[in-house]
Formats: C-alpha cells, structure tokens, sequence
C-alpha cells in the first residue's frame, strides 16, 4: 500500500479518504496529486477527462504512480448516459434497451463487456447501475436510464448488470437510492419530492435494491429527494433513517454508500457542500462525490475542513468519520484484489446485437406492415426534433440516427429543430413548417426523444404527418406516446448502437 505524507494527521486523512472529487483536464493535475499523497483515495472522472481509451490509460497510471490503491471511479451506464465515448455516443445500449428486450444473460454479458473496457483503461468503480424504476412516465432525468416501470423486470435486470460488472473486476455503484423513478424533477435543478407511502415504496422502490445487495453489489448511491414517508424533513442523502435505518440495518447492506454528486441544487442549493456532506457522513454516507461541476483544489479543502471542523466541534463523531473512511478502503483491496479481465472487445459486437434486439418497429394502420416496408435507397432528411438535454447525459454527446444514415445513404441532409419560445403548439407547429420547408422533395426521418414529455415535439410530428404521411419516425427517448408515421421505430435509446441499429432498418443494409 502507498505511504501517505507523514504530516497528515489521521483525522485530516480519514476526511480526504471520503471524498470522491472530480478535476479538469486530461492528466492530473500537480494539486490532485499532493492529496492522493496525503489520504485522497477516491477520483472522479468525467467526459472532460477523456480524450481517447490510450490517453485514459496514461491517466490512471498516473495517479496509481502516486497512490497504488487509489479508485478510479466513472460514470458510464452505457446508452445515454456515456463518458468513455462522450464525444461519439456509445458502443453500449443502456438499461431501458436491455430492458425492452429482457434477457438478463444479454444484460449480464453487457456490463461485463463495459466492465473489462472500463477495467483496461485502470477504472475499478463505475457509478451504475441505475436501479430505478421508472413510474412516472414524465420524470426528466431517468428515463431510458431505467430498465423500465415494471419492479420485477428492474430488479433482475439490476442484479444481472452487477454480477456482470463486478465479474470484469469494477465496482458497481447501484443508484439512486431509495429510488428516483417516481419523480418529475430534476434534481440536478431542484428537490424532488416522492409521496407515495412506505408499502409503495417497500414494494416498488426498494426492489432492485435489495437484488444488488443479493447480488453483491460493492456500493450504493443515494439519491438527493425527499421522501416524506421515510423521513419527511431531510433528503435521502442526508437521512439517518435512510440510510442508516433503511439501508443499512433494515436491508442489510455493509458496502460503500456513496452520496449523489453534492454541486447538484437539490442539496447545494439548500444546505450547500459544506454543511451537507457533513449532514451526509452524519446520516450514514461513506463516501462524498463531488466534482461533476466543482472541480478543484480549493473544494476538496473546503470539504476536508468542514469535516475535520465538524468532528473538533461534536458535530460529527469522529467514530462515524473513521468508519466511512474504512469502508472506502476496504472497497479499495477489494479493487485491488479483483484481478485484471482479458483484452476489451470495446462492446462492438455484444453492444451492437443487444440495440438491434432492442428495437420495436411498426408501421401505421393501412401502410402495410414492417416486413413490407419498402427500405429507402435515396438519401432522406433527417428532422432532428432536438429536446433541452438532460445535464446527467449532457449537450454535448451526439444522438439520433442521422450520422449512421449518413455513412450507410451518402448524401443524407439533416436539421435541428427546437421549441424556441412561445406556446408549445405554436413552437411545434413552426418547428414542424420549418423542417417541411428544409426537406423539400426528400423522404422525412423525424427523430424524436420522449414524444410524450413535450407537446411541442407531438405538435411539430402533427404537422410533419399531415403534410407527408410517408415520413418515417424514429423515437429514442421512452415510447410512451403511441407509434405513428410510416414506420415507426422505437430505440429505447439514442446510444450510437441505438441510432445504427435504427439506420439498418430504415436503409435494409445489413449489419456491419
């Protein structure tokens, strides 16, 4: 194990070893490294991190040169939700394409594939899966990173992407605890509230985890809400009865909890970093990831103070504060210990086969049939119908079908459509006018995220559908709105796999 600076007293270290911060840029930098020597044990990594698998590598390498044992932590469920491949889209279809096509063996085979990729890179803790089920069709920040509203079908889905996971030798983060699918708030805005009673919950929620902590998941995320049922005046991330009382004592879970990124306003904005990773460590929480936003020296000191400040004030039992400390190291030799899999295969083929699985096609009443469908030979328009991106997934990860239409039908033109401003009727009507305008004589691909959530989105299809019927629609978002257009295609997704798998059928090329 590393030697840590001399200098740094054991309280000071236990404070740094809970903390999970992120930093800039794709080496690290001097001030990262200086903790690690002094307790750090955790890093976050993003998108802004990664310029290739090669340089990631480097990376790693590179903070292991400072402190062997240090996790590597990420968050890449795969689909959406991607930062392995932030800048292309991703090899992987995520939860809801595994979901729909519900054989936990694909599942498993899936995380384990993105598990060794992660794994060959130096990454041993991945924050997913996300066990949440998602009941509410107009939750903006779940989504298709849910397997789906069905409890069941979520459990087993949750317990097949861990072993898988954790068989390649990384870490699995099951999130959001005690579960973020009943909500239609983002968190990363503000704070959600759930009422649904403790049998719903116990019920519903609370399933998927218990079959990670069957399964073995090595930690937990908790989730920044309000559940008034378990604990009406704090979130769950800063809830004794939550995280303590629930998780820990009732469902018997002993691994790491790590708290939800705490620069989200759902916390932020109410008790600020500080003060609530106090509160978090207090209720139960191991470990503090921050750095999604906030991402530097001056942070991880002001959180290193608040903790030690809270402990020499009674605030915080020092007792409390070693424990979560320990839990962090004792997943750090359980990572160390692990064993390093066989060469990445990088996804392509499991990746690929498991989005083409995924897909749903219809086509509209009286148009025939998809085994009719007369696949397009000459270069179409592709109508972007482009909602406000999700910040968990991102603006600047490419989705849709129009890049793939483009390599297999050279030629393809493509547009970008949003609600602008004004009335959702009148935005949808105006966007679908201007995409009719753009397209001329060409065939339509209208691409759609989550028809259901957005009236502009539904308004812009009317007016496209009503002037040319042939147009194709491919939805990428959750397919809760019912199929229309020509053909309709639902992706359960808008990973690059998703977006190839869609562009097969639309052009009848074969596979790759």
């Amino acid at each position: 194990m590393t030697t840590l600076a001399s200098g740094t007293d054991t309280l000071t270290r236990d404070a740094l070893t809970v903390l999970q911060p992120g930093f800039t840029g794709t080496t690290a930098p001097d001030w990262l490294l200086r903790r690690l020597g002094e307790g750090l044990a955790s890093v976050g990594l993003f998108g802004r991190n990664i310029a290739s698998p090669g340089q990631l590598a480097a990376l790693t390498a590179q903070l292991r040169a400072e402190r062997d044992d240090v996790l590597v932590a990420i968050d890449e469920e795969g689909g959406d939700v991607t930062r392995l491949e932030v800048r292309s889209g991703s090899s992987f279809p995520g939860n809801h394409a595994l979901g729909a096509v519900d054989d936990v063996e694909l599942t498993h085979q899936v995380a384990h594939d993105l598990g060794r990729r992660l794994a060959s890179c130096g990454v041993n803790l991945n924050w997913a899966p996300s066990a949440d089920v998602n009941s509410d069709p107009r939750n903006p920040v779940i989504g298709v990173r849910s397997f789906g509203a069905d409890t069941e079908l979520a459990a087993r889905h949750t317990a097949a992407y861990v072993t898988g996971l954790q068989s390649a030798g990384v870490a699995a983060c099951t999130k959001h605890f005690p579960g973020h699918g009943d909500t239609a708030v983002d968190s990363h805005h503000a704070l959600p509230r759930i009422d649904v009673s403790a049998d719903v919950l116990a019920e519903r929620e609370l399933a998927p985890f218990r079959a990670a902590i069957a399964a073995g998941t090595r930690a937990v995320m908790s989730a920044h809400i309000l559940v008034p049922a378990l604990d009406p005046d704090r979130p769950a991330t800063l809830s004794r009865r939550i995280l303590t009382g629930l998780l820990r004592d009732e469902l018997g879970y002993d691994g790491l909890i790590v708290t939800d990124g705490m620069e989200m306003r759902a916390i932020a904005g109410t008790y600020g970093i500080e003060r609530g990773s106090v509160l978090a460590i207090a209720a139960g929480a191991d470990a503090i990831c921050v750095g999604g936003g906030l991402a530097d020296d001056a942070t991880v000191l002001r959180l290193r103070d608040a903790l030690v400040g809270a402990v020499r004030a009674g605030e915080l039992p020092e007792e409390r504060l070693a424990e979560a400390a320990d839990r962090v190291r004792a997943l750090a030799r359980w990572a160390g210990t692990a064993g390093r899999p066989a060469e990445s295969t990088h996804g392509t083929e499991i990746g690929l086969h498991a989005a083409r699985r995924a897909l749903t096609v219809t086509a509209a009443p009286g148009l025939g049939s998809p085994d009719t469908f007369e696949p397009l030979t000459e270069p179409p328009y592709v109508a972007a119908l482009t909602p406000v991106a999700n910040i968990a997934v991102g603006d600047e990860t490419p989705w849709g079908v129009a890049a793939e239409l483009i390599h297999l039908l050279p030629g393809t033109v493509t547009g970008s459509f949003s609600a602008g401003d004004g009335p959702e009727s009148e935005a949808g009507e105006s966007a679908g006018r201007a995409a009719l305008q753009a397209a001329g004589p060409r065939r339509i691909v209208a691409v759609v995220r989550d028809e259901h959530r957005h009236p502009w989105m539904a308004a812009a299809l009317d007016a496209l559908l009503a002037a040319r019927p042939d147009t194709i629609v491919v939805e990428m978002g959750v397919p809760q709105a019912a199929p229309r257009g020509a053909l309709h295609i639902a992706t359960h997704g808008a990973a690059r796999v998703c977006g190839r798998a869609a562009a097969e059928v639309i052009t009848g090329v074969p596979g790759l």
